[in-house]
């Protein structure tokens, strides 16, 4: 059995498509961390950046990673943690704790994306992406500003894979092949059925 499969990585690069894809094809369950604060707090993460400001939001993003990475349900084959697919907001890792945490219980895929498909995704959502409206800038020169602010923290993941150019189905087949890959590393099981790394 493998370690959870975490997503990662900046807004609009396929976590919250491939996310539940990945998912039913592994059979395992998915768990969005956004979806989760949202549900907690009743409402919407812009809202929440408006109302309480962005320290308060990533006290809660942090209260609910320590939660879900704290699962102490055990795989019953390798004793690791439980699989599940978990995505993670775009500013997650520049949490020391988060990241650590993260790692703990299993492989860190950030997806990445060129900042000139980043603005095209985004779009006309800008105003419900709280960090796109500071500053006053363009939106492309937002993106890289921050994408150049969190490189060192993706740069943490296990995997980058560049969903630019991909579809869903695609992204999903990458995401699959490189953790099964990177996992296969973790939990090997030895021929007495004890877990060996």
């Amino acid at each position: 059995m493998t370690p959870k499969l975490i997503l990662t990585g900046f807004m609009a690069t396929g976590k919250s498509s491939v996310g539940p894809l990945v998912a039913r094809r592994l059979g395992w369950k998915f768990v969005d961390v956004d979806s989760v604060i949202v549900a907690q707090a009743g409402k919407s993460i812009a809202q929440i950046f408006a109302d309480h400001g962005e320290a308060h939001f990533r006290r809660l993003e942090r209260e609910v990673v320590a939660h879900l990475t704290g699962d102490r349900r055990r795989c019953p084959q390798c004793h690791g943690p439980r699989p599940e697919v978990i995505s993670t907001g775009g500013g997650v890792l520049l949490d020391e704790s988060n990241c650590a945490a993260l790692k703990r219980a299993g492989v860190i895929v950030c997806l990445t994306a060129r900042p000139e498909v980043v603005a095209a995704r985004v779009g006309r959502s800008e105003s419900r992406r709280p960090k796109l409206t500071e500053g006053g800038k363009s939106t492309l020169a937002r993106i890289k500003e921050l994408m150049d602010e969190r490189a060192d923290a993706y740069a943490r993941a296990d995997i980058q894979i560049d969903s630019s150019d991909l579809t869903v189905d695609q992204l999903a087949d990458h995401v699959i092949a490189a953790f099964a890959a990177h996992a296969a590393r973790r939990c090997v099981p030895s021929a007495d059925g004890v877990r060996s790394a």
